[in-house]
């Protein structure tokens, strides 16, 4: 047996310690150094869902508002005091808010109108780009940012309230992961609410959104876009054989230049699609129906679904929550922007192309009185 002196102890027990340490999967493992917030630049502050940027928590890392472009001082001046942010973001135009802030992407809140211009400067730049919904005015906007999008290489996002509701992905997930609901046979999208006068809606956004050629029309295209974003995501991104469109004035006192009341009809191979757009609800509501051959899911605002099938009484079934960053718009934005996030088709471009055809064909079926078939 060999005996070692404590000092012999002594070296081998620190060798062993620094081999440990060299090959030890401890070694040089420190806490993960966390992703720079993705710079964000606000542009325009006149549609009103732009609260929801402005008020969103700042201390959760993802991004961080680093400029925000609105012409208007005044309305600049309310907001920015309103949510506590340094007046020093503010600046007057774009180009010199993409010049001294130097953001990674934009949130547009201007004019459905003015998200042309913004796209074509901030795509110049290489500046990724999330707009409020809807995506154009035409189809000759829309293919126009799409065109500069493509050239500078940069993604293009429409962001809409319902794309984050958790009860429309459960309704998607029965019709088309489980095919719990059979073959689809109409779909029905119901959004809108008492009207943006009657619900408190600030001057500047009614000043742009009652517009016929800033926003593109009235309920049609301010609810209508919901809707056929909606049904073309459950149809597989599928383009309708026929838009039909009916508009009315229900309030022309209150709207003189835009539609207030609209439903469009669309028809694909085996099934229907109906939107009722409107600013005569009696309660703010966003929801739809799915129908298909064995069952139905209706969707009850952001939470919960309500299930049927052939044979069984309808109930009512919490929606699972959705992962992040898929709950939240501008975490979404910010994970595209780093590359950690998949893409989503409620938000892509190529959902909303189809959705600007449709609008397109509606407005052009009022109008006219007349079935579009968009072979045509």
């Amino acid at each position: 047996m060999l005996y070692y002196s404590m000092a012999t102890w002594s070296y081998f027990f620190a060798v062993n310690f620094i081999i440990y340490l060299t090959v030890s999967p401890l070694q040089g493992q420190t806490k993960p150094t966390p992703e720079k917030p993705v710079r964000i630049g606000v542009v325009g502050l006149v549609h009103a869902h732009v609260h929801g940027i402005l008020s969103r928590k700042r201390d959760l890392g993802d991004l961080e508002i680093v400029g925000i472009a609105e012409p208007n001082e005044a309305l600049a001046t309310r907001l920015l005091s309103q949510h506590r942010l340094d007046k020093k973001l503010w600046h007057k135009d774009l180009a010199t808010m993409l010049d001294q802030a130097k953001p990674e992407a934009v949130t547009i809140f201007t004019s459905t109108f003015d998200h042309l211009e913004v796209v074509k400067v901030c795509a110049a730049h290489g500046i990724h780009v999330m707009m409020e919904k809807p995506l154009a005015v035409s189809m000759a906007h829309a293919t126009a940012m799409a065109k500069a999008a493509k050239a500078n290489k940069v993604q293009l996002l429409v962001n809409y309230e319902t794309t984050w509701y958790r009860s429309n992905h459960h309704a998607y997930a029965l019709a088309h992961d489980e095919k719990a609901l059979g073959d689809l046979r109409k779909i029905v999208v119901h959004d809108g609410h008492q009207g943006p006068i009657e619900i408190g809606c600030n001057e500047e956004f009614l000043e742009w959104l009652t517009d016929p050629v800033l926003n593109g029309g009235g309920a049609l295209t301010d609810f209508g876009c919901y809707g056929a974003n909606l049904i073309t995501w459950l149809m597989d991104n599928e383009r309708p054989l026929t838009v039909t469109a009916v508009t009315q004035q229900i309030k022309p006192d209150k709207y003189p230049k835009v539609d207030d009341e609209a439903t469009i009809l669309l028809t694909y191979p085996k099934c229907q699609g109906i939107i009722q757009a409107s600013w005569n609800w009696p309660y703010n509501r966003k929801d739809m129906e799915v129908y298909g051959a064995d069952g139905y899911a209706n969707t009850m605002a952001n939470h919960s679904i309500k299930l049927k099938d052939t044979s069984a009484p309808a109930k009512a079934v919490r929606s699972p929550a959705r992962p992040k960053p898929y709950d939240d718009p501008f975490a979404y934005l910010a994970a595209r922007v780093r590359g950690t996030a998949e893409p989503d088709e409620l938000s892509s471009l190529k959902n909303n192309l189809i959705v600007t055809e449709i609008l397109d064909a509606a407005r052009h079926s009022a109008n006219t009185g007349q079935v579009v078939r968009l072979a045509d």
